[in-house]
């Protein structure tokens, strides 16, 4: 018997979340946490956010880093486990894109219906 292998990803899930965004943690052992969108890994579903799911890692000195040591940097947590920040109450939504009649697409928070401008 040997192990399944992991079928390939069709598609992609909506990327409503970009860089720059103030998102709030949900899940995990950061939960409530807020902070701001640092990058955005759409292939794996998922963001790094600023202050969020800290991790150490040892570095060698090299000619870049001649000090070397530990280093603090965040790592990537899954993008269901973070909610966009309505700006105009500082709570967290969900959201919902709008289209407009020029075509052109709006984040609007479903508790206030408040639209949540992109940075």
């Amino acid at each position: 018997m040997g192990f399944k292998k992991e079928a390939p990803r069709t598609g992609r899930s909506k990327q409503r979340i970009v860089k720059g965004d103030r998102v709030r943690v949900i899940r995990g052992n950061d939960r409530d946490k807020e902070g701001t969108v640092l990058r955005v890994l759409p292939a794996k579903d998922q963001v790094v956010v600023e202050g969020v799911n800290l991790r150490k890692r040892h570095q060698r000195p090299t000619q870049a880093n001649p000090e070397g040591g530990i280093i603090t940097f965040a790592a990537p947590i899954h993008i269901s486990n973070v909610m966009l920040v309505d700006p105009a109450t500082g709570k967290a939504s969900r959201i919902r894109m709008r289209v407009e009649p020029d075509g052109t697409k709006e984040r609007i928070a479903v508790k206030t219906g408040n639209p949540i401008p992109k940075p």
